[in-house]
């Protein structure tokens, strides 16, 4: 037999056993709470390659955001070429914009990611209360990105600021008016909601999606966790109305198990189960009694 007749292992290109691929397109968190640093973790969580579009880099921690950095808008649509054109893009995940430039460049740049499904969480204050998108930028955002995305998923506040709706919208009325700008579907999370109920419309029907609120959690980075398992959970061919519940599940597990003590204001949610896992190694490491 000779060396050329040997039949030996090569790479393994079959697609079957390939995960799905999710974008990002969001801003970085210095204190890896939120932002694509909570993204990625939940993409992670859900078994899906995570890949990323910077839109801004931000320095911030659990207290406060510091100062924010954007990007160029080219250098937002040339991140997201270059992902779609060699890996592929299964589902879009879109979260901090800042500026009506920027939501104008992730308008050209979804141009590139075919008909993937794509997940926005109007990011409008961060955790701490510092602004993230500009009050001129929210028309742009109206205009621009609301009619092509395929799930919004808005707080309270968010929702009412995006349908232009007083603070005390009826909640079905709200979904209804935002559903009108153009989204296929509209998920009103219900974290800001006296009630922790998110609130399902696809314009056919409306379905409550109901969860416990655990007041003793952290939440920061549950907004961002929420909309990335979402977006995941699409790009794994599950239906809109059972991807919001997984999301729903899965960032209210995450921030029941928030790291509570870590930095000195809002924690981070824990959607990896890091605080689990550091109990389960000590309690392996410990002596046995005798």
């Amino acid at each position: 037999m000779t060396i050329a007749s040997l039949s030996l292992p090569g790479p393994v290109n079959d697609s079957s056993t390939l995960p799905p691929r999710v974008l990002s397109i969001a801003g970085s968190d210095s204190g890896g709470g939120a932002g694509i640093q909570a993204d990625l973790k939940a993409f992670a969580r859900c078994g899906v390659h995570g890949m990323t579009a910077l839109t801004a880099i931000t320095a911030q921690n659990t207290v406060a955001v510091t100062a924010v950095y954007p990007l160029p808008a080219e250098a937002i649509v040339e991140q997201v070429r270059a992902v779609a054109e060699d890996i592929g893009v299964d589902a879009v995940k879109i979260g901090m914009l800042g500026s009506a430039e920027t939501i104008e460049a992730v308008d050209r740049a979804l141009d590139l990611v075919g008909d993937a499904p794509v997940v926005l969480d109007p990011v409008m204050v961060a955790e701490s209360g510092a602004r993230l998108l500009d009050e001129d930028a929210e028309a742009t955002l109206r205009a621009r990105l609301l009619p092509r995305v395929t799930v919004v998923t808005p707080n309270l506040p968010e929702g009412c600021a995006l349908a232009r709706l007083a603070d005390d919208a009826v909640p079905e009325e709200l979904v209804h008016a935002l559903h009108a700008l153009g989204p296929d579907v509209v998920v009103l999370t219900g974290g800001h909601r006296e009630a922790a109920t998110d609130l399902f419309f696809d314009g056919r029907q409306v379905a409550e999606i109901p969860g416990e609120r655990y007041p003793d959690g952290a939440a920061h980075g549950s907004g961002c966790t929420h909309s990335s398992v979402l977006a995941a959970q699409l790009a794994l061919g599950v239906e809109p109305l059972e991807a919001a519940r997984i999301a729903k599940r899965i960032a209210a597990e995450a921030v029941r198990d928030g790291l509570r003590g870590l930095g000195g204001g809002a924690g981070p949610v824990d959607v990896l189960g890091l605080a689990d896992r550091r109990r389960e190694a000590g309690a392996r490491s410990r002596p046995a009694l005798r």
